[in-house]
């Protein structure tokens, strides 16, 4: 077997592991899962990692296990949360296992013959039937409270200010446990893989593998980095929110755009976390980057890699032509944009809505810069930078005695207003 490990250690993406754990991995083929809760019926970008740990474990010539949480999906995960989360009702965490599946099965394939081949399961499978009973005789008699309590999640939870964590929060790591328990006996399963806040339950469900088949009964646990920006802020969020593995929540054009904005920084940290890129082809492409920074070849390679794999192809074709339609010299190549990537090119910029009645009637430059949008303060200041020819419409150099008319409507309701190169403005027309 090659060294998986290795392979992940150079892209940042080993936080901890149990002793062990590289030895298995290049023993033998080694079954590995890892878990994700349904708390949407999406998926963002902070779980691309282990959706990327996942391909990584089947091109190394290991058998990944996804695991959508149905069953713990109902309790709500402690680990790094100050609050407990709102219980899901059954219809939603449906919904949102569904939607989860669906996104897993863009990136590995569960209907494949290989010796290998991925498997996909629900913890609402095996739970849904287990009384709670026979869950505190079976599973709670095997770890003690004492041992529960000494996890970070548990500890951080009781210590700090608040209502504290309630029996139902407490009860998770046993159930994640027990689904270790459930895939050693049920696929082989050995591994247990996750982010670094995860170490605690993974840890426990190692244990209570170990009490409830012997002590010959030896798993392993593996985790990564949470990912964070240079500065210290969240990863993963940008200024509307999420960003979304699907495109009704996160278009193809934000998603694009999130990779092609990352700072210098973290673009080289990234570059070897979300692509699968070879270290000499990233070692050359940070190289090149350090060399002329301006041109941010390592931002747009980290955008290209992770939209493919996330949308495809064309997709990505088609957010780096609406990103270049913004700075093309015409408007053709923007007015071929569907209406919400317009939108959406433009987002930021500032903006103001006026009737189309006065667009009939025909709206006077002075007018559209100044009283109609406030673009610039006054009708003395729209007057000055038109006699300077620094006034453009729909990227077209005009004059002050120009009136605007349906004509001229973009997608019949837009209109793009610029003062130099750099200044925007856009009217909405309804």
């Amino acid at each position: 077997m090659k060294n998986l490990v290795e392979e992940l250690q150079w892209r940042g993406l080993v936080h901890d592991s149990m002793p062990g754990t590289e030895e298995q991995l290049l023993k033998e083929m080694t079954t590995t899962y890892i878990g994700f809760d349904p708390t949407s019926d999406s998926l963002h970008i902070g779980s691309l990692v282990p959706i990327i740990l996942l391909v990584h474990l089947e091109q190394f010539g290991h058998k990944p296990i996804a695991l959508v949480g149905g069953a713990t999906g109902m309790i709500g995960d402690p680990s790094g949360k100050s609050d407990e989360r709102n219980l899901l009702d059954e219809a939603t965490l449906d919904k949102n296992v569904a939607g989860i599946k669906a996104i897993l099965s863009r990136f590995l394939d569960f209907n494949s013959s290989a010796a290998n081949a991925p498997i996909l399961v629900n913890n609402y499978d095996w739970m849904k039937n287990f009384s709670f009973i026979h869950f505190a005789r079976d599973v709670g008699k095997r770890i003690t409270v004492n041992y529960m309590m000494a996890k970070d999640s548990v500890k951080k939870r009781l210590s700090a200010e608040g209502e504290g964590m309630s029996f139902t929060e407490f009860t998770y790591q046993l159930i994640q446990g027990y689904d270790f328990h459930h895939l050693y006996n049920t696929y082989n399963c050995l591994l247990q893989m996750g982010g670094s806040d995860q170490w605690g339950n993974i840890t426990t469900g190692t244990e209570l593998v170990r009490r409830m088949n012997g002590e010959g009964a030896k798993v392993f646990a593996l985790t990564c980095p949470l990912i964070t920006k240079a500065d210290g802020s969240k990863f993963g969020k940008s200024e509307g929110g999420n960003v979304w593995l699907t495109s009704d929540k996160t278009s193809v054009y934000k998603f694009y755009q999130f990779w092609v904005n990352t700072t210098d920084v973290d673009a080289e940290k990234y570059i070897k976390i979300f692509t699968f890129l070879d270290k000499s082809t990233i070692d050359s492409l940070i190289l090149e980057h350090h060399e002329a920074p301006h041109l941010r070849v390592l931002q747009k390679r980290l955008a290209e890699e992770v939209t493919v794999f996330v949308h495809g192809k064309v997709e990505l074709e088609k957010a780096i032509f609406a990103s270049n339609a913004f700075f093309s010299p015409t408007m053709d190549d923007l007015a071929k944009l569907d209406d919400a990537t317009f939108v959406e090119v433009f987002d930021g910029v500032p903006n103001a809505v006026i009737s189309k009645d006065e667009i009939v009637s025909g709206l006077d430059m002075i007018a559209a810069l100044a009283a109609k949008t406030n673009f610039l303060a006054s009708n003395s200041d729209a007057r000055r930078v038109l006699n300077q020819n620094a006034v453009s419409l729909n990227k077209e150099k005009v004059t002050e005695d120009y009136v605007i008319t349906e004509k001229d409507l973009i997608k019949g309701k837009y209109l793009v207003l610029q003062k130099g190169k750099k200044n925007y403005y856009l009217i909405r027309v309804v």
